[in-house]
């Protein structure tokens, strides 16, 4: 796709807008709450923390790490959801409903009841391993016919192998009780919980993978030309989906080992960026980034008082959202067939 001046500066504009409605989610997460702060204090406790001010101290330790984690695996999530649709060229594509967040979920679950993992590290191989497994799986069975890749065999594929995921971890949760309160976290899908020293190791590979992903636009908008026309400009479609492939796994992975399974991000946020800006891949991998991330932040701070003083967990507001979205999108999919 070829854009002229004044469309590559409406994109500009756009992502200028986004970045300041990100700001304002980023702010708004770290002062609303059951207890509100000041955004005086909010500053004050970035710029220069006061460790007997007790405002600073909730910033610090609570409301600043959910909300970077939030931004990071709000974009993850859009970013590999981006991914995947092009990859497989299905509208209805994206990490969770793949699979791809449930074999994450199952593996961290396995490993943490039956063979007593507990380290974050661990976490982030084990969800990377779960992550590919249950995308290989879905995308053998959605390979499998005359025809080749099939988008609605992959859908239908996706969605068998998200339930026996789901059942198997349930079945897990039910046989090893004991473990049920470690692993609810990633069940359930929350930012709240994680301290920020200990996921920050990990937040700079998400970010590396987001722009490997941007870097990659060009060859991604040539690709979904068709493999042939793509062949006929020199690409190698092969490595191309290959390197695509372990992005997708990897943002996947990384999301849920820190954030557990939180859904429809990778689903809507596309849909709702490329109906502004359209296919090319540069402005819609970066607006997905940026939208993915006030996404998450703001169902945090939604979730935070629908029934309080308890907290509704990230994945199941994302689902509320996501479920009657999918349910549209699918509808008019299969008018449009």
């Amino acid at each position: 796709m070829r854009f002229n001046p004044s469309h590559y500066g409406y994109c500009a504009g756009l992502v200028t807008l986004s970045l300041l409605l990100l700001f304002i989610a980023f702010t708004a997460s770290m002062a609303v709450g059951q207890y509100p702060i000041p955004l005086t204090n909010v500053w004050g406790a970035l710029w220069s923390t006061d460790p007997n001010n007790i405002d600073h101290i909730i910033l610090t330790t609570t409301r600043l790490s959910r909300s970077v984690i939030a931004c990071s695996v709000g974009a993850g999530l859009a970013v590999s959801g981006v991914l995947m649709q092009s990859l497989t060229r299905n509208p209805l594509a994206s990490p969770a409903i793949f699979g791809v967040n449930g074999g994450a979920v199952f593996f961290i679950v396995l490993f943490t009841v039956y063979f007593g993992v507990g380290s974050l590290d661990d976490y982030i191989w084990i969800a990377f391993a779960g992550a590919a497994f249950a995308g290989l799986l879905v995308y053998g069975l959605g390979c499998m016919g005359r025809d080749g890749l099939s988008p609605v065999r992959v859908v239908i594929a996706g969605a068998a192998i998200s339930a026996l995921f789901m059942a198997f971890t349930q079945g897990i949760l039910i046989i090893g009780q004991e473990g049920l309160d470690s692993v609810l976290f990633w069940v359930a899908g929350s930012v709240s919980g994680r301290e920020l020293s200990t996921v920050s190791p990990f937040l700079p590979y998400i970010a590396v993978a987001i722009i490997c992903a941007i870097l990659l636009s060009p060859h991604i908008n040539i690709l979904l030309s068709g493999d042939d026309i793509a062949t006929g400009l020199g690409q190698n479609t092969l490595l191309l989906k290959i390197a695509l492939s372990l992005l997708i796994v990897s943002l996947a992975g990384m999301c849920v080992s820190i954030a557990g399974n939180i859904g429809f991000i990778g689903l809507i946020v596309p849909h709702m960026v490329r109906a502004l800006v359209g296919n090319h891949h540069q402005w819609l991998l970066t607006l997905s980034a940026i939208w993915g991330a006030v996404l998450l932040l703001l169902a945090d701070v939604v979730g935070r008082f629908i029934l309080a003083p308890q907290e509704i967990p990230i994945g199941v507001m994302t689902a509320l959202l996501g479920a009657p979205f999918f349910i549209v999108l699918a509808r008019k999919g299969y008018r449009h067939e």
